[in-house]
């Protein structure tokens, strides 16, 4: 009980800055004229939750990566694909829709492994390899489909990304389940370690007895995999597989990890700070909504968050002298 409550006090200390943005933003929706009356009802809470469920899954991935000093942009089109895959495997092929699901989590994984590989093999940068694996995996999505939606109505089909567990939507269980997961495997294994020691110094991990490489494999191969998820949750909830879904989710997901605190220079960060910057991410997008916000200006506020974001941990890390 003792260090349950040591390690809350820690993560709040840690985390106090964006905890604090996140409660203000909050309170002005609530006194806002045109959101107070909707922004705390339970639909909309849920609601914010289910839209954000499939970011925290990417986002688990992405801060995992960035860790590392990696970057990964492919994980919208696998979004894509892998929504695209599940629906086909039950309308066109006749194949149950669990299996549907694993194939999609599967072409997820094998995304994941081929950014692993070329990374791992070659000197060329993850940016590169992951905007040309977008771009391949975008295209094999529009070539599957001939960039038509394949529509999947079944309610096993709809159940991850629509249906309810009692009150509660299935994709907030199911970010839920995969958070505490994404923690332990950080925090509590040996593999968690490795990622912050390859991702403060490679050389000297290496020199440590680190497999480098390895350790890189697995990680873009968990991102990969946690894309997937999102892909089945996403034509799951729009009981179809979109060849187009998931365009700018990396953005989110990158908005999401930086905003929680992690580094882009690598070496630093948590999960738990990922978590926070989801929901803020979440709430802003929530809440312009309803103020009623257009769309293209969503963008412009979006883009200065992950400027101040960026900025912030420019800031800290001279201060670091990092």
């Amino acid at each position: 009980m003792v260090r349950f409550k040591n390690g809350a006090v820690k993560y709040f200390k840690d985390n106090i800055g964006i905890i604090i943005a996140l409660l203000a933003m909050c309170v002005f929706l609530v006194i806002f004229p045109t959101t107070r009356s909707t922004f705390l009802t339970q639909n909309n809470v849920f609601n914010i939750l289910r839209q954000n469920a499939s970011n925290l899954f990417l986002a688990t991935g992405m801060t995992m990566v960035i860790i590392l000093g990696g970057i990964d942009l492919s994980v919208g089109s696998v979004i894509a694909l892998s929504g695209c895959v599940a629906a086909g495997c039950v309308v066109n092929m006749g194949l149950p829709e669990v299996v549907g699901f694993l194939i999609a989590i599967l072409i997820g994984a094998v995304v994941g492994m081929f950014n692993g590989v070329v990374i791992c093999k070659t000197n060329i940068p993850p940016f590169i390899v992951t905007l040309a694996s977008m771009n391949i995996t975008k295209g094999i999505a529009l070539v599957y489909t001939q960039g038509a939606p394949i529509r999947c109505m079944t309610d096993a089909f709809k159940f991850p990304g629509a249906g309810y567990v009692g009150p509660i939507p299935t994709p907030v269980i199911l970010m839920l389940i995969i958070f505490v997961i994404a923690v332990m495997l950080v925090n509590r294994t040996h593999f968690g370690r490795h990622i912050y020691a390859v991702g403060g110094n490679a050389q000297a991990a290496s020199f440590s007895g680190i497999n480098v490489q390895k350790v890189k494999f697995w990680v873009y191969t968990f991102t990969g995999i946690m894309a997937g998820i999102a892909g089945v949750v996403i034509a799951s909830r729009l009981y179809s597989g979109q060849p187009r879904s998931g365009e700018g989710a990396e953005m989110d997901a990158i908005a999401a990890v930086v905003v929680g605190g992690t580094s882009m220079s690598g070496g630093s960060g948590r999960l738990g700070g990922t978590l926070i910057g989801v929901l803020i991410i979440g709430v802003l997008n929530n809440g312009l909504n309803l103020m009623g916000v257009d769309s293209n200006w969503q963008y412009i506020v979006k883009g200065f968050v992950i400027l101040l974001a960026v900025y912030v941990d420019f800031i800290r890390n001279r201060k670091a002298g990092r």
